[in-house]
């Protein structure tokens, strides 16, 4: 049986052992960990997928900010990573994750949501796209194709020039 749970009631190094498994010991390099460095996750926006008793999913969010040129920060949440066991990938266990986080979001997220991803699948399914991130730098390398952002809950984006960074 397949069920949510707060990523909070899962011990830490069983989701590291997962983030490992889907992404790699070399994931600490990203640029996506500069981008939320020193930081928590946000307990309300970050859940786990248990299929009899054992972790096969997590979702985590994280408080970010934009900061514009003229130095105005605004507040985003960081949507990511998104991790499923290898072996089950590709089962729709990450729609799941990506589903209850943004019903959850609705009340609890303070800012946008923005993220790296894949655009094709990122707004197909959950209303990403990068139309207002063009603008948007980042502490490290990456696509500017990949750099996604969703407006929610009366929460704009910000569209003009600026770093996103840990807030």
């Amino acid at each position: 049986m397949v069920e949510l749970l707060p990523l909070s009631d899962i011990e830490p190094q069983a989701v590291d052992d997962l983030l490992d498994a889907a992404f790699g010991a070399d994931r600490f390099g990203r640029t996506a960990y500069r981008i939320r460095e020193g930081v928590d996750a946000i307990p309300q926006l970050s859940f786990a997928l248990i299929d009899d008793g054992a972790l096969i999913g997590t979702i985590q969010c994280w408080p970010v900010a934009h900061r514009a040129v003229d130095g105005a920060a605004t507040p985003l949440v960081m949507v990511g990573p998104v991790a499923v066991r290898p072996d089950l990938q590709r089962g729709g266990h990450g729609r799941v994750l990506m589903a209850h986080m943004l019903d959850a979001a609705e009340s609890a997220a303070d800012g946008a949501l923005m993220m790296i991803g894949d655009p094709e699948y990122y707004g197909r399914f959950f209303g990403f796209d990068a139309d207002a991130t063009g603008a948007w730098d980042l502490p490290g390398p990456f696509e500017q194709r990949r750099l996604l952002a969703r407006a929610l809950n009366r929460h704009d984006l910000p569209t003009g020039a600026g770093m996103i960074g840990p807030r």
